[in-house]
């Protein structure tokens, strides 16, 4: 199991990976954070509009199920957004340079770290 320390130091490890966080939807604040080139706090707060878009819209739709991630391609850039399962409330945001990375095994990897976060 993880720590919030090591969760961020393996997701640094993803190919193509700038900046990681974990990030708390109900307040919007940071609870860790690596890596640079992006403002992770306006990132963290931004995003969480974004998460509790998609809950407002499953909901209004009726959908009954999880938002496994979240994913926003720019014409540089992959953001993943993924919700922790095992802690409601809490995703982690990971930003990939598009060029150095594989979307499929950065997902692999941030859904490996998920399940071994432990807080």
């Amino acid at each position: 199991m993880a720590n919030l320390n090591e969760s961020m130091s393996e997701l640094m490890t993803i190919d193509g990976a700038m900046a990681v966080s974990l990030v708390d939807s109900n307040s919007g604040m940071l609870l860790a954070q690596a890596g640079s080139g992006v403002d992770l706090e306006v990132a963290a707060a931004g995003n969480t509009e974004v998460v509790r878009a998609k809950l407002k819209t499953m909901k209004a739709l009726g959908l009954k199920d999880e938002i496994e991630d979240i994913l926003i391609t720019l014409g540089k850039q992959y953001h993943i957004i993924r919700p922790v399962a095992s802690k409601a409330g809490l995703f982690f945001y990971v930003v990939l340079d598009r060029a150095r990375s594989n979307l499929a095994l950065a997902r692999r990897k941030v859904l490996d770290v998920e399940g071994a976060l432990k807080m």
